[in-house]
This record gives C-alpha cells, structure tokens and sequence, in this order.
C-alpha cells in the first residue's frame, strides 16, 4: 500500500538551525570582471564588495564572510542542571553498564520533541496515485526502501499516507539539523521505537555521548529487532540531514544484522550513504525516484482538481511540462491560480519568477547552498544546458564539475541532460533569471557573450546563435557564420526558422559584409519557406546581397569563405527570382571557391554541396531542362542522412516528384513525395518542410485517379500565400485550374490560369500547362479551335503538352493533324503512363471515327492496361462517352473491371452485391481506414494524431494492424495496396 503528495513539500520548510537570509550574490571585482551586485530585493541584504582583482569570488553573506547564525538547533539552550556544578549529570555509557532509556531527555539533556516522532499530516487535497501505491507496497517484503526525490516532490506525505494505512506499527523520525553525531541520531531512533509502541528493553542501554555511540548498543540493538516475532517498521525522514558519514555506516551495521526484524524506510534529498549498490544487485531494495515521484498530466487534472480547478488537459500538459510534475510547483500554482479570476490564463502565464514558488525554491534550494554554489547557479541560469567546462567559463572558477555533481545526486533542481551535459528544472531556471536580473541588471548579456564564445569554440553553433543574440553582438555572430562556413545552416538543419527570426533584431545599416550576407540569407530563408511566403523579402535580400557584393569587392576584404557564403546565396537568389542564369552562374563560382577551402572545413557543412546542387536544380527545373535538374536533384536525395541536409534533401525529392509528375510517371512521384514524408518523421519534424510542391504534386496525382475531393483538400492545406518560388507558384497554378476544372468552374480556372507568376525567364512547362488547362475550358464550353490555337505555340514544348494539342485538333475535326502530332511520341521512353494513356485514347478516337474498330479496341485495350496500373480514371472521363460501348464488350469490359467499370456480377447475385478489387482478409475498421487515408495524403504520424485526436502511440498501432491486414511492411506499399483493393 502506498501513497503520495500532491502539495508543496511534505516536510520541506526552512529547517531548523539554517540561515533563513537569502545570500546568494554574485561577485565582482576590479580589471573588467563583474562588478559586485547592488543591495537585495525585498528583505534580502546587500552583499559585502568583492576584493579588488578577486576573479569571481563568491559574494560573502554575512559579517566576516560567513552567515550569521539563527537560534534554534544551531544555538541550543544549556541543558537542565542535574549534575554537580551546574553540568548535567552524565548518563551511564554502554561501556560502563546499561542505562535506562531516558523518555524525556537526549544525551544533551535537552527533551525529546514529540513532533520528530509523529506522522506528518496529510492535507484534504492530498492525493493518492495508485502507481505509486503498489510500488511503495514492495517495502514489506524488502529490508530497505528508499524515496529519493527534490525538495517538494511529495515525498514525506507519500509514505506518511503508506504508514497510516499500513495497519501495523511504524516508528517515525524525522531529522534535522539538531540531530547532531551518532549518539543523538541512535537516542532519536530508540525514542521513536517507543513512542511508536514498540519499545525495546532497558537492558540495551542508551548512548550517553552525543557525538558517538558504542558498537555495544549497536549489536545490543540489531540482535533485539532481529529476534522479534514481527519485523519492525521504521521510517526516517529528511536522512539528508544526516552529516556524519559514521551514522550511515552504523545505520547499514544494524540493518544488515537485524534481519529479518527491520524493515527500513529511508526518505532523503539525496542518496543515502549505505552501499546501495549491493542491495540493489541483491533485489533487497524498494526504490522510488525523482521521476517516479512526478505527476503526470491525469494525475496533475485530478490534484487541481481537488484544488476546485476544473481545466482542459491542454492546460494541464503544459503546466506539467513546465514544472516537469513537480508536486509543490504544482500545488502552489494551483493555490494561485484558485485566486485568479482566469485560473486558465493565469496557468499559462504566470511568471514563475513572481511566485510562491519562487519564494519556496529560494529558500529551500538556494539559500541552503554556500555562497560559491549560489553564484554558479544563478550565472547557468542563462544556460539551457550546460557542461561544467562552460559553467566554469562564466564564474570564472574551475570547481563546477564537483559542485555540479554534487547537486544532481542531491536532487537539487539540476538535471543529468546526458553526454557530460546538464540542464536546470525549468522553473527553477525561471527563477533564478529573475533573481540575477534583480540582483545584478547588466551582468546578463556579458554572461550570454560569454557562452557564445565558449560554444563557438566548441563548435556548438545553434547555442552560440541563441546567446550571441542575446547579447545582441550581431557583428561577432555573423563573422562566425561567415568564416566558418556555417551561413548555409541559416537555410537548412531542423528548426533553422528560429535564428533567422533572432537576426530579425539586427538593425540599421553596417558597412560589415559578413552581417549584410547574414540579413540576407535570413530575408531569403523567409522568402522560400511556405509558411512565411514574401516576396517584399526576396527583394530586401537581394539588396543586402548586391551590398555585400560591393564590400568584397574591396581589396583584402573578400575572404574565401565569405566569398563562398556569397555564391551560396546568390544561387538561392537566381532560383527563387527565376533565371537559372544566375543560379548556374553562382554555383560554378561556389564550385571554384570550394576548391580554394580546407577539405576539413568542407566536410564539416555538408549542407553547403546539397544547397547548391538543390538551387540549380530547382532553376534547372524551372527552365524547363528536366533531366539536368534530376541529375543535379538526385545527387542530393542519394547524398548520406544527416540532420544538416535534411531540408535541402526534402526539397531534392519533392522537385524529383514534380519532375516525375511532369513526365507522367504518378506512382514513382507520389513514392518521393512519402519519402520525403518519411524523411519527417525520421528527424522529429511535424510536417514535411519545403514550398508545398511535394503536396501539390499528391494534389496532381489525386486528380489523374479522379479524386477530385482529395485533390481540393490537399490544395485547401496550403497556406493561402501564393509561394515566391517560381516553380512552386506555377505548380500550384497549374494544379488549382485543373481541380476547377473538373469542378465545371471553367470561369474561374481561367482566371487562374491566365496569372503571371512573376520571373526573370519564362518557364517552358508552366506556360505549357498554363495553356493546358486554358484550352481545356476552351474545349469544355465548346469552342475546340480556341483550344488549337492557345496550344499552338507550346505543342513541343512538353508531351503533355503535345497530346492536349491532338485531342483538340479532334475535338476539333481534323484526327489526321492529331495523329501527325503523337507519331513518336513515346520514343524516348522518358514519358509514363499519365501521357501514354491519354495519346493512346486519342489515337483510339481517331480510329473509331475512321471506322477502324479493331485498331480502336486495340488502343483501348493499351490504355486500360497501362491505366489500370496508375488508377488514370480522369484521362478515360475527359476522353467523352464515346468509348462506352466498346468498354461494354466482354474482352475490354474485363480490362475495365473493378477500377473504372463496376466488376460483373455472378450469377444468382443479388444487385449491388458485386466486389471490386479482392478484399483484404481481414476487414479495416473505420479507425483504420480513417488512419489509412491521411497516410495515402503523405501525413506523418505525429499530423495523423493531431488530426484524429489521439495519441502518436494510438497511430502507430493502428498502422501496424494495417500493415498486418493488407500484407505489406511499409507505408508506401501499404497506400498502393489499398489504392489496388479500391481502399482509397
């Protein structure tokens, strides 16, 4: 049976005999190092200065250097006189004869305080969390428990509650400061054996000195509790406050000869003293955690519940996220936000600085350590994460490693973040910012230009990044990421939105080049994202790339690598401003300079090479050299997975997509476009990133099968910003009038169809298919020799192209022109299915209206073949009625079946009780197919969850029951399955 806390500390308030002042101060001192801090807040006293050329000693806290003490258990008054001279009257030792324990006084006369002995209390909104009952239960069946956690985490009410349900005596201790030296300690415990009712003989004696007991007592001890009938259950709290190394040891002693009498509870700040490790590798230990001691979200809405806080779960996963379950962070928010008139928005708003809480860790955290470690804390409060070698840049010490270890086995606030790094919990960080920002207003940015020096060094460049832009030293920032090759990393690695947000403060203007190469890559990084899509930033960008331009021009200012950063953009520039020109100009001039650099440096930013390749090949595309920019753009998908080439090679595949598309191979471009779905997932990202052509491309192929409902969802999920990127705003173009089309608003998809999209060169196919879609609402009100005459002009310029020029030269009665214009077509073999088909229905036409049936049959029979593969049902409805009876003939109507005509019934089947394609052996459930059609729209798991409302583990399972019905291992195999049982 077990319980926990859901409140501010069990136990946790200031203990007695430690300095209540809060001196925790950061030093100062002459020759450019900080200056002492000011006066406290509040009640807090000033610190005393610094010595002059002292680098970064720890602020004093009180006269001498020392705090001053406060009475209590420090300052204990004279024990009762009893004894000759006004000295109490020593107790027998246990090496002279035994003594009768005392039941009013400890070895220093002083009495015994009876609330050491009695079960803290448990609050009306305490909670009990069944998790943790049965694990606490363990401590029956094991001879040590231990319950290790931080200041507040609930640990003294959770086995306060396990003891007063445990039906059986249980002797409570709870230690403090007072409880000084070995003799004290075993006095305290035998007193708590006898208030609890299990008191032991006199015959064992009791400790006369304070500072130490005789093995005698000990052994007297352990082969009494040994012989008991029962075993005896014995809990001692705050054993952290246990100073004296020789308690453990005495303490392990009688544990370990007193079996199987004892069952002992250790609750502790930190891990206690005892050889932990051998009772763990013998399974003789019940053990609760930190971690375990957090509450969940569920367990978190019901304590604030209790608290008569009724919130949304959202509310309550962020409040745990922000206070890591923290169980008095949670309790006092509640408390707070119980006298908020928005207790929601107070919740998400607080600040944690302005708080109880802060009051609480303050003092019980802060406060309690010494003066140096108080100074460490509050500098790596503007520290994420931390090492101690960075810890040690900014005190100006070299003791962090030990002071650092030290807190994190004492649980407190400081977290193991893995790899030698650290992190603080994030409230306490909190905290402690607002602390040094009262304390010490202008030390801040120094420490942040700091940290960006060491991580520089370090060659952790995001965090150099975050806290150079703190420090707002945007001229040493963008030097670095000039000269050492990492401006790219502004364009591309996950989450590269944020420091071009942070260089969004950069301000007026600077005769630097490598700050107008940093503007500039930050306003062209806005511009190509499709979330941020703006054109006003492709100018801006150009024009701090025109300016750097001149200012490396200067002599002995254009440094190799600056030189570089400068090509690098101005590809990205030649691409998004749409003059492949420029683009090819600039990566020839990258490919030079590249050979000018260290080869070290080089392979340090492989996204440097994907960048460029990923630019031509995008301006390749645009112009219209297709098989160039797949060169280029396959070099990139095919290059190694690492996280800094991720975006460059999500934006590789969904251009090998569109190329794919373009040349009428469906299925091969709806597979890089799940690729690059996968690609995602595999690095942790929402949603596919990149200009939304991967997405358009799904659109276009949604269309080709029919599906004009998904075609026109996949379309509404785009940002309603036409992208800049010229052949993302032409696909998209192009896409729109074609679902408009098939929706009969022909008025509208020539509206769309007739915009410019704005370029330096004009693109062969997005003028193409610009026409394409033109001349089909030409051909849809009736007017084919409009048709003919919009085509004219770019019948070569694409196959596509060059059948919608043969189908209105039909629709326009002159079949011997249409089939002059497909002969040879297909030749090359680089054109798919989606061209194929649709020239073979052409041609099938012209030959049923030369009354050549058999060759029409034949060109049908083709066409479904190839149609059938790729699902290109739209090709077959923007052919016209024609073909229906001939598709109602047994040997094409077999072709037909089940994917463009139903399948025919057998016979003696009632109607409608005809099947498509075969059916899995096991039926979808609805969930199922629900999951199965998001995956068929290249959503990723984290997406399909948000959009179903559940959880990412709930996905998983279903896709794996879909993969087990439908006999496939992947998500790719798993849509093209379902698209041939007609799932999709």
């Amino acid at each position: 049976m077990a319980a926990t806390g859901g409140d501010d500390d069990e136990r946790d308030e200031p203990r007695p005999g430690r300095a209540g002042e809060r001196n925790a101060v950061l030093p100062g001192g002459a020759g450019g190092r900080d200056a002492p801090l000011p006066g406290g807040v509040g009640d807090r006293p000033a610190p005393l200065p610094g010595r002059a050329g002292e680098p970064d000693a720890p602020f004093p806290s009180g006269a001498g250097g020392s705090p001053a003490p406060l009475s209590g258990a420090g300052d204990r008054p004279a024990p009762f006189p009893r004894g000759v001279g006004g000295s109490p009257a020593p107790f027998p030792g246990v090496g002279d004869r035994p003594a009768p324990l005392s039941a009013a006084v400890d070895p220093l006369g002083d009495p015994f305080l009876q609330t050491r002995f009695a079960l803290p209390s448990r609050p009306g909104t305490f909670l009990r969390r069944e998790r943790l009952v049965g694990r606490l239960g363990q401590a029956l069946s094991t001879p040590l428990t231990v319950v290790n956690g931080s200041a507040g985490a609930g640990k003294t009410l959770l086995v306060a509650d396990w003891a007063a349900h445990l039906g059986q005596p249980v002797a409570w201790l709870t230690l403090d400061a007072a409880v000084d030296g070995p003799g004290m300690f075993w006095a305290q415990l035998l007193q708590s054996l006898n208030a609890a009712g299990v008191p032991v003989p006199a015959a064992i004696g009791f400790p006369a000195d304070a500072t130490r007991a005789h093995h005698t007592l000990l052994s007297r001890i352990a082969s009494e509790l040994a012989g008991r009938d029962r075993p005896v259950t014995v809990v001692i709290d705050e054993f952290d406050e246990v100073a004296d190394p020789e308690v453990a040891r005495q303490l392990e002693f009688v544990l370990r000869h007193a079996r199987p009498g004892l069952r002992l509870v250790l609750v502790s700040r930190s891990e206690p003293l005892l050889p932990l490790h051998r009772y763990r590798a013998a399974g003789e230990m019940t053990e609760i955690r930190d971690a375990e001691l957090a509450f969940t979200t569920e367990e978190a809405v019901e304590l604030l519940d209790l608290h008569g806080l009724s919130l949304s779960v959202p509310v309550a996963e962020a409040l745990v996220e922000r206070t890591r379950g923290w169980a008095a962070g949670l309790r006092l928010s509640a408390l707070a936000a119980r006298a908020s008139p928005d207790p929601e928005l107070y919740l998400k708003e607080f600040e944690a600085g302005r708080s109880t809480i802060a009051d609480f860790l303050l003092a019980e955290v802060l406060d309690r350590q010494p003066p140096e470690t108080q100074d460490l804390l509050l500098r790596i409060s503007v520290l994420d994460r931390f090492r101690p070698d960075l810890a040690d840049e900014l005190t100006g010490r070299r003791d962090a490693a030990t002071i650092l270890a030290g807190l994190h086995r004492a649980n407190a606030f400081v977290e193991d973040y893995g790899h030698g790094w650290y992190r603080l919990h994030p409230l306490f960080r909190e905290i402690l910012r607002a602390h040094l920002r009262s304390r010490a207003p202008g030390l801040e940015p120094r420490l942040h230009h700091r940290a960006a020096h060491w991580l520089r060094r370090s060659g952790t460049l995001r965090e150099m990044l975050v806290h150079g832009a703190a420090a707002r030293d945007w001229t040493y920032l963008a030097g670095a990421l000039v000269e050492d090759l990492a401006i790219g990393q502004l364009l591309t690695g996950l989450g590269s939105g944020e420091p071009v947000d942070w260089f969004a403060a950069m301000e007026g203007e600077t005769p630097d080049a490598a700050t107008n190469l940093v503007r500039a890559a930050c306003e062209l990084s806005r511009t190509h994202r499709s979330d941020r899509s703006d054109r006003a930033a492709l100018e801006r960008g150009t024009a701090h790339l025109r300016l750097a331009a001149e200012q490396l021009s200067v002599e002995g200012r254009g440094t190799p690598a600056a030189l570089l950063s400068h090509a690098l953009l101005g590809a990205l520039a030649g691409r998004l401003s749409g003059s492949a020109h420029l683009a090819e100009q600039a990566t020839r001039s990258a490919r030079r300079l590249m050979e000018r650099m260290p080869s070290r440096l080089l392979d340090a930013h492989p996204e440097l090479r994907a960048l460029l390749l990923t630019h031509v090949g995008a301006a390749r595309l645009w112009a219209g050299r297709l098989d160039e920019a797949r060169a280029a753009l396959a070099q990139v998908a095919a290059a190694p997975r690492t996280a800094s080439v991720v975006l460059p090679r999500m934006e590789a595949l969904e251009h090998l997509a569109l190329v794919d598309h373009l040349n009428g191979w469906p299925s091969a471009a709806e597979r890089k476009v799940l690729a690059m779905t996968v690609e995602a997932e595999r690095y942790g990202l929402g949603r596919p990133q990149g200009s939304g052509i991967g997405q358009l491309v799904l659109a276009a192929v949604a269309l080709g099968r029919d599906d004009v409902d998904r075609a026109e969802a996949l379309l509404a999920g785009l940002p309603e910003q036409p992208p800049v990127d010229p052949v993302a705003a032409a696909t998209r173009q192009a896409v729109t009038a074609d679902v408009l089309l098939a929706r009969g608003r022909t008025g509208a998809a020539l509206t769309v169809a007739t915009r410019p999209v704005p370029a330096a060169d004009v693109s062969p196919w997005a003028r193409g298919r610009a026409a394409l879609a033109v001349a089909d609402a030409h051909l849809a009100e009736g007017r084919p020799d409009a048709a003919v005459d919009v085509l004219r002009q770019v019948a070569g310029d694409q196959p596509l192209c060059t059948v919608g020029t043969a189908r209105a030269h039909l629709a326009a009665g002159d079949p011997g022109t249409a089939l002059d214009l497909l002969e040879g077509l297909t030749a090359d073999g680089r054109s798919g299915p989606a061209v194929a088909v649709p020239a073979a229905l052409v041609r099938a036409r012209a030959a049923a209206l030369k009354g050549d049936a058999a060759t029409a049959r034949r060109l049908l029979a083709r066409a479904l073949a190839e149609g059938r593969r790729e699902d290109l049902r739209r090709a077959f409805r923007d052919a016209g009625p024609w073909a229906g009876p001939f598709l109602a003939e047994p040997p094409l109507r077999a072709l037909a079946a089940g994917w463009l005509v139903p399948e025919p019934q057998p016979p003696g089947e009632p109607a409608g009780g005809g099947h498509g394609a075969v059916t899995p052996t096991e039926e979808l459930t609805g969930r199922e197919r629900e999951v199965l059609e998001r995956l068929a729209g290249a959503m990723s798991t984290e997406d399909i969850a948000a959009d179903l409302y559940v959880s990412v583990n709930t996905v998983k399972t279903h896709l794996k029951a879909v993969y087990r019905k439908l006999s496939v291992h992947r998500r790719n195999d798993a849509v093209r399955r379902a698209r041939e049982l007609r799932l999709l």
